[in-house]
């Protein structure tokens, strides 16, 4: 069982950005399934297990329903491994049928999304009219619990046919709502699964650069449960960096005064919610403005601390994301009819390609992930819901994902976590039995929503987004 502090930093920094993989040579041939081939993760995600040093043979398989994207994403993935010269080391194979390919595979990469873009302004349009707000809203809130009523079925069913033909597969979830998403697989599936997000790497980084201080030289350590990790320490040089940054930031949200005027330098519900609770959390002010029931609620709450785009700006997701996916589709097709060969990108920071090179090579590398945390049988973190889902360090070699021990987070910031933790527990059973009566709870207990309608409100709401949406919640009662 790894302890917390047998674990370094991970291999994702500015200063090793250039740093393109573990040391050694991948031992085997393997096999990688890509469920949901025509999300915006594929071509980022191919080229960056394309780029581990010392690949032998590879088999790719792209899976989608929809034949129109896999179609491309096909197309661009042969084109990628043309022009960055690595035809000889991959096969790419396209369908359609996931049970086509899924046998032997070594690694499962989900990023299925359910609906496309049909449920998008029901998710945010119905609870507008009973005045939930939402930035986002597909993690959390009436949009999030919606999208995971609408995915967790599928995402069932997909474990189960591993289960018969990959048992020995591991999976990486990157398909939200993330949470829900993970702990239904552990109530349910005997598969490896890890749930992988970037909130970590990202804000990290985001702290390293408002705190001044090189990335390489800072000290941290994060718990908690996705988009609501808490960065518990971080020093520089065994100096805390809290005390001077929480006093910048207490003044920077009580006058709405930073220095930098963008987007990423206001997340002012991030700043807020370090000031009144003691450290700074993963994930945007857009997100982090859904998982609590402070900032939403009411209009001048909405003005003074949210700005547009993922700073908390209203029916955000809604608004963009069919623009974003259709600017995406626009993208690969441009790519693929350019005349110059295709420019290979440096290896992002994504966890997926680093997993697979840690446990093919055995080369122990740290990450932030998605787990069950009664992992060990145990508590992961002590003072959590023993039968939730947490996100936590994480040692990956030849042994797989080994989540770390990490004890007690501070009492207010497991409190948070634990609110949260009790709507995604009856979330993930009502899709798990396709319950309207436990999604109608699941609601109740939603931090935002609660703190906005009646019970009896919440009820109609959420019989209307049932009525609104049936065709992708077949089966529910």
């Amino acid at each position: 069982m790894a302890k917390k502090k047998d674990l370094g930093h991970s291999a994702h920094s500015k200063k090793a950005d250039n740093v393109i993989g573990l040391e050694g040579v991948m031992p085997r041939p393997i096999k990688i399934t890509m469920l949901g081939a025509g999300s915006g993760f594929t071509p980022h995600l191919f080229n960056d297990i394309m780029s581990i040093p010392g690949m032998r043979k590879l088999e790719f398989c792209l899976v989608d329903i929809d034949k129109k994207r896999l179609d491309v994403m096909y197309k661009l993935t042969k084109r990628m491994a043309h022009d960055f010269g690595l035809e000889d080391k991959v096969e790419i194979k396209a369908t359609t049928n996931r049970i086509d390919v899924l046998s032997d595979s070594d690694y499962i990469i989900c990023c299925v999304e359910v609906s496309g873009t049909s449920c998008v302004r029901f998710d945010n349009d119905i609870p507008l009219k009973y005045g939930i707000d939402q930035c986002i809203g597909d993690t959390i809130g009436p949009g999030g619990l919606f999208k995971g009523l609408r995915t967790i079925p599928v995402w069932l069913d997909i474990l189960e046919d591993c289960e018969e033909l990959c048992p020995n597969a591991v999976v990486l979830n990157y398909t939200n709502p993330m949470n829900m998403m993970c702990l239904a697989a552990g109530r349910t599936s005997t598969m490896q699964v890890v749930g992988l997000c970037h909130s970590v790497q990202g804000t990290s980084h985001w702290l390293s650069e408002l705190a001044k201080v090189p990335y390489e030289e800072m000290e941290w350590e994060c718990a908690g449960i996705n988009h609501l990790a808490w960065f518990t320490k971080l020093e520089h040089k065994g100096k805390d960096l809290y005390p001077r940054l929480l006093k910048q930031w207490e003044k920077e949200t009580r006058e709405r005064k930073v220095t930098t005027h963008t987007e990423d330098a206001w997340d002012l519900v991030r700043k807020d919610m370090a000031v009144h609770f003691g450290a700074f959390i993963t994930e945007s002010s857009g997100h982090l403005s859904e998982y609590v029931p402070y900032y939403r609620k009411r209009k001048e709450l909405l003005k003074h601390y949210c700005v547009e785009g993922y700073g908390g700006g209203s029916s955000f997701y809604a608004n963009n994301w069919p623009t974003w996916r259709k600017n995406n589709d626009a993208e690969r097709l441009r790519e693929l009819k350019q005349k110059e060969p295709l420019t290979q990108p440096q290896r992002t920071w994504e966890y997926a390609s680093w997993i697979i090179e840690a446990i093919e090579k055995n080369k122990p590398f740290k990450i932030h992930g998605n787990v069950m945390n009664n992992y060990y049988g145990g508590r992961l973190i002590s003072n959590l819901p023993e039968d939730g889902c947490v996100e936590v360090p994480c040692l990956i070699d030849s042994n797989g994902v080994q989540p770390t021990c990490y004890g007690d987070l501070p009492p207010q910031m497991a409190a948070i976590c634990a609110a949260d933790m009790r709507m995604f527990d009856l979330a993930a059973d009502a899709a798990i039995y396709k319950s309207v009566e436990l999604a109608t709870y699941a609601l109740m207990l939603d931090p935002l929503t609660s703190a906005i309608c009646s019970p009896a409100e919440i009820k109609k709401m959420t019989l209307e987004l049932f009525k609104a949406e049936k065709k992708f919640l077949q089966g529910y009662k």
